[in-house]
């Protein structure tokens, strides 16, 4: 059995690449629980529902006031601040490598952030923001 270090993610936010400022992600992808349980039936039964989907990442803050035109590197605070209260598509791969079934590609379209925190950290540490973005729909492209 094959298992992987996640060293090399690929992380999207509104179609900038983020991944050199980010060091942790987690994406959930869910589906509700609807119950259809009848009369006569002797165990809950349940189908699925909408999409339920959740994406969480860190990413190390910096301050910059705009994104570099042409540069690989992207101001984290350019970026995330007026995306607060709005909807925008994340993209998430495990490696650099091509799309392929061992390394697909998810696409998080119509996820909402609903905050940021721009300051976070005590004396001494990395200045990190967490973003929680929720909703949407995921999408899997093996190629």
């Amino acid at each position: 059995m094959a298992v992987l270090a996640l060293t090399n993610a690929v992380i999207t936010i509104n179609s900038i690449a983020v991944s050199d400022k980010a060091n942790s992600i987690t994406l959930t992808y869910e589906s509700d629980s609807i119950e259809i349980t009848s009369f006569g039936d002797t165990g809950h039964k349940f189908t699925g529902g909408l999409q339920n989907n959740s994406l969480e990442v860190a990413l190390m803050q910096d301050f910059a006031t705009t994104i570099p035109a042409g540069s690989p590197s992207t101001s984290v605070e350019a970026l995330i601040y007026p995306l607060v209260g709005t909807t925008t598509t994340v993209t998430v791969k495990a490696t650099s490598a091509g799309t392929s079934a061992t390394n697909p590609l998810y696409t998080l379209s119509a996820t909402f952030l609903a905050s940021h925190t721009p300051v976070a950290g005590a004396v001494g540490e990395l200045a990190m923001t967490t973003l929680s973005f929720t909703g949407g729909t995921l999408v899997k492209t093996t190629s």
